[in-house]
């Protein structure tokens, strides 16, 4: 990875005239204060919402007037093999944007064949720790408000300890779209109202090193990149879907032997029902030198995001 300072990106065409909504004056009202919303999307899922040459982010970001960016190929949440999608602006035009990105997501995934029934989808938010006490309320009244008035099911994952610095929870919201709409709504108003949240808008990005192999023995470092020896053995540990797990595995285990002689990383996987926190994923551990898991991660994520894209069709 050549960079860590521009960890999103957004189509080259994005009217850069919206990409940093400013408030008419320091009175003005909440709904004209820039903030933004992260949630996930699965990587096979993101060529969908990025469109052929940026043109369905592009198109987007025109009818919302929020800017929309995406994390790289391959820069996933830790323990995730999704990437993360960040809309910024005012409230009302991050909800048009969010709007527009799971109307797409959707009709990517269900065909007319689902008319009668509207399907029920998660939707996973990204929320910094310290603001998540402001979406749970006092005794949880504030979240039991949220669900009762949008009739989603809105749940908060505990904090994930096996990512030093990682200080981000995923807020899933379970509904169709009009339900998850109404939670996304109620949710980032409350987050809005946070200064602590507003002020970082600027650095929404926080984990590349996560992706790049930076897990290895604690060093004091925060997961800043190294100098590292290729050499030097380190650990990652990913997430793979349950259901994707028999593909990475292959039949008596040939496939994942396969990978590890061509890469000369070990993989380990968890037991069943050892899932990655907050998550279905069961992890994956990759060890090796950081040319070897480059390579033994870039082989199991080809077939994962084989499957989903055989299951999209």
């Amino acid at each position: 990875m050549e960079s860590t300072e521009s960890s999103y990106v957004s189509s080259p065409e994005a009217p850069r005239r919206r990409s940093s909504p400013q408030p008419k004056s320091p009175a003005s009202d909440t709904m004209e204060k820039p903030t933004y919303v992260r949630f996930l999307v699965s990587n096979a899922a993101a060529g969908s919402v990025i469109g052929k040459g940026g043109a369905t982010i592009t198109d987007f970001q025109s009818q919302s007037g929020a800017r929309i960016q995406l994390s790289r190929n391959h820069e996933f949440f830790p323990g995730t093999t999704d990437r993360i999608i960040m809309v910024s602006g005012s409230i009302n035009e991050i909800l048009k944007a969010v709007d527009l990105v799971l109307a797409k997501l959707l009709s990517e995934l269900y065909s007319e064949e689902t008319d009668d029934v509207e399907p029920r989808t998660k939707l996973r938010l990204v929320v910094p720790n310290s603001s998540c006490g402001g979406i749970i309320g006092k005794g949880g009244s504030t979240i039991k408000s949220f669900i009762e008035g949008s009739q989603a099911g809105i749940k908060i994952s505990p904090q994930d300890n096996n990512y030093f610095g990682l200080n981000d929870r995923l807020v899933t919201v379970t509904g169709n779209l009009d339900e998850q709409m109404r939670a996304v709504d109620l949710i980032v108003s409350k987050l809005s109202e946070d200064p602590h949240y507003t002020q970082s808008m600027n650095a929404p990005f926080s984990y590349p090193a996560y992706n790049a192999m930076s897990y290895g023995p604690p060093n004091g470092t925060g997961g800043k990149f190294q100098n590292n020896k290729e050499d030097r053995s380190n650990s990652v540990t990913i997430g793979v879907a349950d259901s994707h797990i028999g593909l990475v595995v292959g039949r008596g285990g040939r496939t994942i032997m396969e990978i590890s002689q061509a890469s000369g990383a070990r993989i380990k996987i968890s037991d069943r029902g050892d899932f990655m926190s907050g998550t279905t994923d069961r992890k994956v551990t990759i060890t090796g030198s950081q040319r070897a898991i480059r390579a033994a991660e870039s082989m199991i994520l080809q077939k994962v995001a084989y499957a989903s894209e055989r299951a999209m069709e």
